[in-house]
């Protein structure tokens, strides 16, 4: 017995299905436009047009997707409800959390063929891996830097914008990025997880026990082709080639001397002000920056691992080896327009071309004198200290 077929209605026998024009051609199959295929397609047509519309009122950043902007926004409301069990350091998202636990499990999957370096995220290394490529398509119009990615190239305009939303409850430092403010108040916190097993240096943060650890290493793949100066960091190749173009936008309004990096006059401008947060538990000596203080505390433990094969002379930091080591070259690249003498490193141009200027930007805060160099200021204060100035000069 024939199975009876379905009746089919008009509706049914309207539908043109789609024939082939011959055996070989495929037959194509038309898609059902739903809600969900739409807002997808018009989702990557902004991606790809470039259109982003939705814009944060409190920092400009734009976004393409409206739950993206969102999720922005919660860095500026402050709200974090998910902190590491291991550091503190707090969150806006699980996400986020997440992949910050890795760094304290030591998993780095994803390791640079180039340098070895090693990365918890995949997206971490497809970064990297630009700084050896040397490709940097994004370039700043202001000062022509460039960069491997479009967000670092808009990280840097907020330098020169002047725009700084986020504030250090402590001392009033203000940052272009919450996440400076971030690594900037742990110094306050006292707080420091990470640490390096060959000299026992503590940090904050872990990328700067990474960069300290090189140090250890004497890997530096990054040089410089004006004076052949190398660095572990493209970062810092970056800051040092400044030097040598000359091009210092930023200036100090009192005492007029300029930078080629912002965060070089921010440092300057702390001694005008006179504030000195950081004190060593020791001598008592005061220090504008926790740097300097660290520095300082190492003078008092005698440990200085890094040593000049030259002359045996040792010091605490390898970037203070590095500055002594030039004098064993003979290079003196840096030369005085005036009288024509050299030097080998440019802070000691600069503290000479004091000597020519008459300028004193150094002033003392007890009595008001001034000085063309901070070493000459610090060996002046002890006067007012009583401090014993041989101790000082270890120091």
């Amino acid at each position: 017995m024939e199975s009876m077929s379905k009746p089919r209605s008009i509706d049914d026998c309207n539908i043109t299905q789609p024939v082939p024009a011959s055996k070989d051609e495929p037959v194509v199959i038309p898609v059902e436009k739903t809600s969900t295929t739409m807002k997808q397609a018009r989702r990557r047509q902004r991606i790809d047009s470039g259109n982003r519309s939705l814009t944060c009122d409190q920092c400009g950043k734009a976004f393409t997707r409206n739950s993206s902007l969102k999720k922005h926004q919660l860095m500026h409301t402050g709200f974090k409800p998910f902190s590491c069990d291991r550091c503190g350091k707090a969150f806006t998202h699980n996400a986020s959390l997440k992949i910050h636990q890795l760094v304290h499990t030591g998993i780095k999957p994803f390791s640079c063929d180039q340098c070895g370096r090693g990365f918890t995220q995949s997206s971490g290394l497809k970064k990297h891996q630009l700084i050896h490529t040397g490709f940097k398509p994004f370039s700043c119009d202001l000062c022509g830097m460039s960069f491997s990615d479009n967000g670092k190239l808009k990280r840097h305009q907020l330098v020169h914008t002047g725009i700084k939303p986020f504030s250090c409850d402590q001392c009033g430092q203000a940052f272009t990025h919450n996440s400076k403010l971030k690594k900037h108040q742990l110094i306050h916190t006292g707080l420091k997880a990470f640490s390096c097993d060959q000299c026992g240096m503590s940090f904050t943060v872990n990328g700067n026990l990474k960069q300290h650890q090189l140090a250890h290493t004497g890997f530096k793949p990054f040089s410089c082709d004006q004076c052949d100066r190398a660095f572990t960091q493209s970062g810092s190749l970056k800051k040092h080639q400044l030097i040598h173009t000359g091009f210092k936008p930023f200036r100090c309004d009192q005492c007029g001397r300029a930078f080629t990096q912002s965060g070089s006059l921010k440092r300057h401008q702390l001694i005008h002000t006179g504030l000195k947060a950081f004190s060593c538990d020791q001598c008592g000596k005061t220090f504008t920056e926790n740097g300097n203080l660290k520095q300082h505390r190492l003078a008092h433990t005698g440990f200085k691992p890094f040593s000049c094969d030259q002359c045996d002379r040792a010091f605490t930091q390898s970037g203070s080896l590095k500055k002594h080591q030039l004098i064993h070259t003979g290079l003196k690249p840096f030369v005085c327009d005036q009288c024509g003498k050299s030097f080998t490193l440019h802070t000691t141009l600069k503290e000479h071309q004091a000597i020519h200027t008459g300028i004193k930007p150094f002033v003392c805060c007890q009595c008001g004198k001034g000085f063309g160099r901070m070493d000459t200021l610090r060996n002046h204060q002890l006067i007012h200290t009583g401090v014993n100035s041989f101790l000082s000069s270890q120091c």
